[in-house]
Protein backbone atom coordinates (compact mmCIF):
# COMPACT_ATOMS: atom_id res chain seq x y z
CA UNK A 1 0.00 0.00 0.00
CA UNK A 2 1.63 3.39 -1.32
CA UNK A 3 2.28 5.48 2.10
CA UNK A 4 0.83 8.80 -0.02
CA UNK A 5 -0.29 10.69 2.77
CA UNK A 6 2.94 12.39 4.12
CA UNK A 7 3.95 15.66 5.11
CA UNK A 8 2.60 18.67 3.31
CA UNK A 9 0.24 16.34 1.61
CA UNK A 10 -1.70 15.41 4.71
CA UNK A 11 -1.28 18.87 5.92
CA UNK A 12 -2.92 19.87 2.79
CA UNK A 13 -6.00 17.09 3.20
CA UNK A 14 -6.27 17.98 7.13
CA UNK A 15 -6.81 21.67 6.28
CA UNK A 16 -9.40 20.88 3.39
CA UNK A 17 -11.56 18.93 5.41
CA UNK A 18 -11.95 21.28 8.27
CA UNK A 19 -13.13 24.03 5.50
CA UNK A 20 -15.03 21.51 3.58
CA UNK A 21 -16.75 20.64 7.15
CA UNK A 22 -17.29 23.96 7.80
CA UNK A 23 -19.03 25.71 4.67
CA UNK A 24 -20.80 22.01 4.71
CA UNK A 25 -22.09 22.56 8.01
CA UNK A 26 -23.39 26.27 7.32
CA UNK A 27 -24.66 25.73 3.93
CA UNK A 28 -26.79 22.65 5.50
CA UNK A 29 -27.96 23.79 8.53
CA UNK A 30 -31.61 24.45 7.89
CA UNK A 31 -31.47 20.88 6.69
CA UNK A 32 -29.98 19.64 9.99
CA UNK A 33 -32.31 21.22 12.02
CA UNK A 34 -35.13 20.21 9.66
CA UNK A 35 -33.74 16.78 10.61
CA UNK A 36 -33.00 16.98 14.63
CA UNK A 37 -37.09 18.36 14.82
CA UNK A 38 -38.07 15.08 13.04
CA UNK A 39 -36.33 13.08 14.70
CA UNK A 40 -37.31 14.12 18.15
CA UNK A 41 -40.98 13.94 16.78
CA UNK A 42 -40.74 10.38 15.27
CA UNK A 43 -40.07 8.53 18.23
CA UNK A 44 -38.82 8.70 21.73
CA UNK A 45 -35.10 9.13 22.52
CA UNK A 46 -32.34 11.40 21.39
CA UNK A 47 -31.40 13.05 18.26
CA UNK A 48 -28.35 11.49 17.87
CA UNK A 49 -27.04 8.69 17.68
CA UNK A 50 -23.78 7.85 19.15
CA UNK A 51 -21.41 4.84 18.98
CA UNK A 52 -17.56 4.30 19.24
CA UNK A 53 -15.63 3.25 16.25
CA UNK A 54 -11.99 3.15 15.41
CA UNK A 55 -10.09 5.50 13.45
CA UNK A 56 -6.67 6.36 12.16
CA UNK A 57 -4.40 4.04 13.91
CA UNK A 58 -7.22 2.07 15.68
CA UNK A 59 -7.65 5.38 18.30
CA UNK A 60 -11.28 4.83 18.88
CA UNK A 61 -13.75 8.49 18.91
CA UNK A 62 -17.46 8.91 19.30
CA UNK A 63 -19.17 8.47 15.86
CA UNK A 64 -22.52 11.14 15.42
CA UNK A 65 -25.37 10.55 13.42
CA UNK A 66 -29.53 11.04 13.61
CA UNK A 67 -30.61 8.44 15.61
CA UNK A 68 -33.26 6.54 12.51
CA UNK A 69 -33.92 3.63 15.27
CA UNK A 70 -36.32 3.30 17.93
CA UNK A 71 -35.25 2.60 21.30
CA UNK A 72 -34.06 -0.74 21.88
CA UNK A 73 -32.64 -3.56 24.01
CA UNK A 74 -29.22 -4.34 22.69
CA UNK A 75 -27.51 -7.85 23.56
CA UNK A 76 -24.00 -6.69 25.58
CA UNK A 77 -20.94 -7.67 22.80
CA UNK A 78 -24.00 -8.50 19.89
CA UNK A 79 -24.16 -5.83 17.35
CA UNK A 80 -27.19 -6.74 14.85
CA UNK A 81 -27.11 -4.35 11.70
CA UNK A 82 -30.30 -2.81 9.76
CA UNK A 83 -31.86 -4.87 7.47
CA UNK A 84 -34.10 -4.41 5.04
CA UNK A 85 -37.37 -4.33 6.38
CA UNK A 86 -36.07 -3.69 10.01
CA UNK A 87 -39.14 -3.17 12.35
CA UNK A 88 -36.42 -0.87 14.48
CA UNK A 89 -36.43 2.22 11.75
CA UNK A 90 -38.69 4.74 12.35
CA UNK A 91 -40.41 5.82 8.78
CA UNK A 92 -38.39 9.48 9.46
CA UNK A 93 -35.63 7.08 10.13
CA UNK A 94 -36.25 5.07 6.92
CA UNK A 95 -35.95 8.66 4.65
CA UNK A 96 -32.61 9.49 6.49
CA UNK A 97 -30.92 6.57 6.06
CA UNK A 98 -31.93 6.39 2.37
CA UNK A 99 -30.92 9.56 1.61
CA UNK A 100 -27.52 9.56 4.04
CA UNK A 101 -29.13 12.32 5.62
CA UNK A 102 -28.59 10.44 8.58
CA UNK A 103 -24.96 10.97 7.94
CA UNK A 104 -24.47 14.84 8.34
CA UNK A 105 -23.37 15.29 11.52
CA UNK A 106 -20.61 13.61 11.49
CA UNK A 107 -18.94 16.85 9.53
CA UNK A 108 -18.37 17.69 13.63
CA UNK A 109 -15.96 14.59 13.30
CA UNK A 110 -14.26 15.85 10.73
CA UNK A 111 -13.88 19.40 12.42
CA UNK A 112 -12.78 17.47 15.58
CA UNK A 113 -10.54 15.69 13.76
CA UNK A 114 -11.70 12.05 14.29
CA UNK A 115 -12.89 11.94 10.35
CA UNK A 116 -12.13 13.00 7.02
CA UNK A 117 -14.79 13.63 4.62
CA UNK A 118 -13.41 11.10 2.04
CA UNK A 119 -11.84 7.63 3.23
CA UNK A 120 -12.78 4.02 4.48
CA UNK A 121 -16.09 3.87 6.20
CA UNK A 122 -15.61 3.69 9.71
CA UNK A 123 -17.30 0.17 11.32
CA UNK A 124 -18.51 -0.77 14.92
CA UNK A 125 -15.82 -1.74 16.89
CA UNK A 126 -17.74 -5.31 17.50
CA UNK A 127 -17.94 -5.62 13.48
CA UNK A 128 -14.01 -4.71 13.39
CA UNK A 129 -13.46 -7.63 15.81
CA UNK A 130 -14.85 -9.84 13.67
CA UNK A 131 -14.08 -8.83 10.03
CA UNK A 132 -10.03 -8.21 10.75
CA UNK A 133 -9.85 -11.85 11.50
CA UNK A 134 -11.52 -12.92 8.18
CA UNK A 135 -10.88 -10.52 5.69
CA UNK A 136 -7.44 -10.13 4.43
CA UNK A 137 -5.97 -6.68 4.54
CA UNK A 138 -8.67 -5.03 6.61
CA UNK A 139 -6.85 -3.95 9.60
CA UNK A 140 -4.72 -1.68 7.03
CA UNK A 141 -7.97 0.29 6.89
CA UNK A 142 -6.57 2.29 9.75
CA UNK A 143 -3.61 3.84 8.19
CA UNK A 144 -5.27 6.80 8.20
CA UNK A 145 -9.07 8.38 8.93
CA UNK A 146 -12.16 7.11 8.29
CA UNK A 147 -14.57 8.79 5.71
CA UNK A 148 -18.19 9.81 5.53
CA UNK A 149 -17.73 8.32 1.97
CA UNK A 150 -15.58 6.62 0.40
CA UNK A 151 -14.10 4.58 -3.19
CA UNK A 152 -16.08 1.71 -1.87
CA UNK A 153 -19.39 3.75 -1.17
CA UNK A 154 -19.54 5.13 -4.67
CA UNK A 155 -18.60 2.10 -6.09
CA UNK A 156 -22.14 0.61 -4.87
CA UNK A 157 -20.30 -1.49 -1.61
CA UNK A 158 -22.64 0.28 1.29
CA UNK A 159 -25.12 -0.76 3.71
CA UNK A 160 -25.90 -4.30 5.00
CA UNK A 161 -22.81 -6.52 4.73
CA UNK A 162 -25.14 -9.65 5.47
CA UNK A 163 -22.27 -11.36 3.09
CA UNK A 164 -18.81 -12.03 3.37
CA UNK A 165 -18.06 -11.62 0.04
CA UNK A 166 -19.86 -7.96 0.98
CA UNK A 167 -17.36 -6.43 3.42
CA UNK A 168 -14.42 -8.49 1.03
CA UNK A 169 -15.81 -6.00 -2.18
CA UNK A 170 -15.51 -3.39 0.24
CA UNK A 171 -12.00 -3.71 1.79
CA UNK A 172 -11.01 -4.43 -1.84
CA UNK A 173 -11.98 -0.59 -2.61
CA UNK A 174 -10.32 0.72 0.50
CA UNK A 175 -7.16 -0.75 0.21
CA UNK A 176 -7.58 0.32 -3.84
CA UNK A 177 -8.23 4.10 -2.12
CA UNK A 178 -4.88 3.98 0.36
CA UNK A 179 -2.89 2.53 -2.31
CA UNK A 180 -4.02 5.32 -5.11
CA UNK A 181 -4.47 8.15 -3.06
CA UNK A 182 -4.26 11.53 -4.39
CA UNK A 183 -6.33 15.05 -4.03
CA UNK A 184 -8.15 14.82 -7.47
CA UNK A 185 -9.47 11.10 -6.76
CA UNK A 186 -11.03 12.64 -3.35
CA UNK A 187 -12.81 15.20 -5.65
CA UNK A 188 -14.14 12.66 -7.60
CA UNK A 189 -15.38 11.37 -4.79
CA UNK A 190 -16.94 13.89 -3.27
CA UNK A 191 -18.87 14.70 -6.89
CA UNK A 192 -19.80 11.16 -6.98
CA UNK A 193 -21.10 11.14 -3.60
CA UNK A 194 -23.57 13.97 -4.32
CA UNK A 195 -24.60 13.42 -7.86
CA UNK A 196 -25.28 9.89 -7.22
CA UNK A 197 -24.41 8.96 -3.77
CA UNK A 198 -26.83 10.40 -1.60
CA UNK A 199 -29.62 7.75 -2.51
CA UNK A 200 -28.59 3.80 -2.70
CA UNK A 201 -31.00 0.69 -2.60
CA UNK A 202 -28.33 -0.59 -0.24
CA UNK A 203 -29.34 2.25 2.19
CA UNK A 204 -31.88 1.09 4.72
Amino acid sequence: ISACLVGSEMCIRDSFDRFFALGALLAVSPILLACAIAVKLSSRGPVFFKQRRKGADGRVFTIYKFRTMRIHAQQAGVLEQAKRGDPRITRVGGFLRRTSLDELPQFFNVLRGDMSVVGPRPHALEHDDLYQKVVSGYIHRYRIKPGITGWAQVNGFRGETDRIEKMEGRVAHDLYYLGNWSFGLDMKIIFATIFKGLRHTNAY
